[in-house]
Parts: structure tokens; sequence; C-alpha cells
């Protein structure tokens, strides 16, 4: 009963039509109504029923509206969103293990779209902890129980991969920060992984996984989840620990930084390399941070 009362509510307008319809054309047959009554009685009936079609076109578009803006994106639909997202995001928050696609791609990108609109751009950006050698390793250890197919032929990722990734994030940020005085990044080191990627832009969120074969999850700006997911970034970021960017202003790094140099920068940063890494596990940083070549000269003060 109480469902079929839910229905009445719902399809009360329509029931309503289909009453006065019934009750009038009984009538009718009686002889009980006139023409002009039985007249009136239709274009009533008419004008309910034109009532409900307009009410159920409503909710088939709101519903498609909000199929829009939650939804499943896959590889290809994943880059084009963010590449256009790009080009117009005053802010990026970022949330992920170590950054990687966010240093190779994300980064340079916003820098080069806010460099050449002569604006501002922010940036919160969240990774692990590259100094925390067991963080390290659970990380390492869940990205090789995703391998499938042709990756289970790669060498499985080592902590000091992990942790090298991590530490090529920063000097990336560091490096677009002191060519670009518009850029305004936060960093913040967690101690706890994430099996997920946030993106977050003003205009949408997308939550993708580590495994490059799953779907991502879309959320326009509009939906609740988009500032559900805002604020759990924020809280997020406020109980990481927070590099001092403005101290890296004493030591300029080089356009193409020397490990010397990279050392420096982390220990201005409170964020000194392990004893035991070479000059050579160093070069490798710089070469993960993917920094442009000097002789481009696009990030040139």
């Amino acid at each position: 009963m109480r469902r079929f009362g839910q229905w009445l509510v719902d399809n009360a307008d329509g029931m309503l039509a289909l009453t006065i319809a019934i009750t009038v054309g009984a009538l009718g047959v009686l002889d009980v109504l006139g023409g002009e009554e039985i007249n009136a009685a239709i274009l009533l009936t008419l004008a309910l029923l034109a009532a409900t079609l307009l009410r159920d076109r409503k909710i088939a578009t709101n519903n498609l509206n909000q199929s829009a803006a939650v939804r499943l994106v896959h590889g290809a639909e994943v880059d084009r969103m963010n590449s256009e997202a790009h080009r117009d995001a005053g802010q990026w928050i970022f949330k992920g293990g170590t950054g990687s696609s966010l240093r190779s791609v994300t980064l340079r990108a916003c820098v080069e779209a806010a460099r050449e609109a002569n604006r501002p751009v922010r940036m919160q950006i969240e990774i692990i902890d590259p100094t925390d050698e067991q963080l390290c390793r659970r990380y390492a250890e869940y990205r090789a129980s995703l391998r499938t197919g042709s990756d289970r032929d790669q060498p499985e990722p080592a902590p000091e991969t992990t942790s090298r990734n991590a530490f090529a994030t920063v000097l990336a940020i560091c490096w677009y920060r002191q060519r670009f005085v518009l850029l305004q990044p936060e960093i913040g080191l967690s101690k706890v992984m994430t099996t997920f990627r946030w993106d977050i832009s003003p205009t949408f969120a997308l939550m993708t996984q580590e495994d490059r074969n799953a779907p991502a999850m879309f959320f326009d700006r509009g939906m609740s989840h988009y500032r559900a997911y805002l604020r759990e970034l924020t809280m997020s970021f406020e109980q990481s620990r927070r590099l001092n960017l403005s101290r890296i202003e004493e030591h300029r790094l080089s356009d193409e930084p020397s490990p010397e140099e990279v050392r420096t920068l982390f220990s201005l940063l409170r964020l000194d390399l392990p004893v035991s890494m070479t000059d050579n596990n160093v070069a490798d940083i710089i070469s993960r941070a993917k920094l442009p070549r000097a002789r481009q000269g696009r990030f040139r003060r």
C-alpha cells in the first residue's frame, strides 16, 4: 500500500486527467452533461496531459544532465579532458602516489598556459614522503601487485625507484617555480599511501586508479561529489608534512641542474637525500624530473 500511495502521489496529475476523462465520458454517454461542459472538460484534460508531459520531459532532462555530470571515462578521454582543463586552469589540486603524471604533463602544461596568458596559477600537490622507506616499499609492492600481461615482463618497482620519483616531482616543481614567478605551488608529503589519484581543476574532479586499464570517475563541479572531494583533499593536505618553498630562493638551480645543486636544494627544504644515494642516483632523479632542455629557452626568467 505504501508503494501504491507513493505511486499515486508521483503520478497525481496523470491520474487526475484520466479520472476527468473517464468521468466526463461516462456522463456524456448518459446525456448528463451538455456539449459545452464536455468541451471544457476535454480542454482541462488536455491541459493536464500537457503539464504531465512537460514534467516528464524536465525529469528526463535532469536525469540526462546528472548522468553527464558523473560518469566513467577511459584513457584517451581522460587525457583530452585534462588537456582542455590545463589551458584555462588558474588552480590545480593533486593528490596521488609519486606525482609522475603531474610532473611530466600537468605541471608543464599549466605553467605554459599561465605564462602565455600572463596569469598566476596555484597548485596544491600532495604525494607520498620520499624519505619514508617503509611507505615507499609498501607503495612499490602495491604497484607490483597490479602488473598484468606484458607488464609482468618488466622489472618489479623498487622502493628506491618510488622514492626517486617522488624526489623528482619536488625537484620539477621547484625548478618551474624559479622560472615562473606566477606559479604558486604548495607541496605536502603524506605518510599514508593512496590507491587513487585525484586531479581537481576549477571545472571538474577526476579520480583515477593506479591500474591503467581501470576507468576514471568524472565529477562535474556542479555536483556535490566535487565539493566533497575538494574538502577531502583540503583536509588531507592540512595533515601532510608541508615543505617551505620560500627557501629555494636561496639557491638558484641551473637550467640543467647538477647533482650537487640538487643535493643543496633538498637540504634547504629539510628533505635530505639518503646518505647512500650516489651522484648517479641523483642524476637519475634529475632525469625523472623531465625538465625542458635549456636550449628551448621557454622557461628562462
